[in-house]
């Protein structure tokens, strides 16, 4: 296996797939999961003559369980590591959930000024904030990021189940058929992870103000979230995505989930190549 290990000593794990001299496409996963979470684009875009890598965040997936630097800003740094180890360049950068964030800071801090990045695709990502305040009123109330930490610590194998079987993929709306393949690979990718990095994550993902972050990035980005995300409310993540970066194509999904990219991916693929292609 691939690993690359940061300045404080994680090590990242990544896999890099295709034709050193394809276009590469780099996937940054949402929490509690790991990059097996983009098989559907990776298999996809590879067949269409992408060079495609994902990373396992820190203390997620096979990259090591620290103890620290479970934060948006080491998140971004992980990237820009396995970036510069493979010296990527024209990159587009595709985050869904909290790798939306890890996109953002990223594209922003490190992709941007080093001239590495084409273009970028957010899907069902949390900036610019989730967490509700003075100044973001339409946010989510601490309450529930609470509720995720006891939850997590209580029984984190329950927790996970009881998400991915329901808000998650939306299997808790009528009409929808439950996958119990899909459920099972949610939890097996969650439980590979580190509980610690699990639970600091609910911090980074839901505290982490990326305002600025958004109003930096330059490069095209398509923004992508469904109407009936249950996990992050589109109308205080999308839409106002698109309202701070300077060059945004939004697109809702009418009924989609958030876990799209898995439920959806006939739909979702086809689009974010589209954009690619422009």
């Amino acid at each position: 296996m691939a690993f690359v290990t940061t300045d404080d000593g994680a090590e990242i794990y990544y896999k890099d797939w295709g034709s050193p001299d394809a276009q590469p496409i780099m996937f940054h996963h949402g929490w509690p999961l790991s990059s097996d979470d983009w098989d559907a684009q990776m298999l996809f875009f590879l067949d269409k003559g992408y060079r495609v890598i994902a990373s396992d965040r820190r203390g997620h997936g096979r990259s090591s369980q620290i103890g620290t630097g479970h934060d948006m800003d080491h998140y971004a740094s992980d990237a820009s590591a396995v970036v510069e180890h493979l010296d990527l360049r024209n990159v587009v950068h595709i985050g869904h959930s909290t790798g939306g964030g890890q996109v953002a800071r990223y594209v922003a801090q490190y992709g941007q000024p080093q001239g590495r990045v084409a273009k970028a695709v957010l899907v069902s990502a949390v900036p610019p904030l989730m967490l509700q305040t003075e100044a973001n009123p339409e946010g989510l109330p601490l309450s529930v990021f609470d509720g995720f930490r006891d939850a997590l610590a209580a029984n984190r194998a329950e927790f996970f189940q009881a998400v991915a079987s329901g808000p998650f993929y939306g299997f808790n709306r009528e009409g929808v058929e439950l996958s119990e393949p899909v459920v099972a690979n949610w939890w097996r990718q969650g439980m590979t992870g580190s509980a610690l990095a699990h639970y600091a994550g609910i911090k980074a993902f839901s505290e982490t103000d990326q305002t600025a972050d958004l109003q930096a990035i330059t490069v095209p980005v398509l923004v992508l979230q469904g109407d009936d995300d249950q996990v992050v409310p589109y109308k205080d993540a999308a839409v106002k995505q698109a309202e701070l970066l300077t060059d945004a194509t939004l697109k809702i999904y009418e009924g989609f989930p958030h876990g799209m990219l898995t439920t959806h991916a006939d739909v979702i693929n086809p689009d974010i190549l589209a954009f690619i292609q422009q």
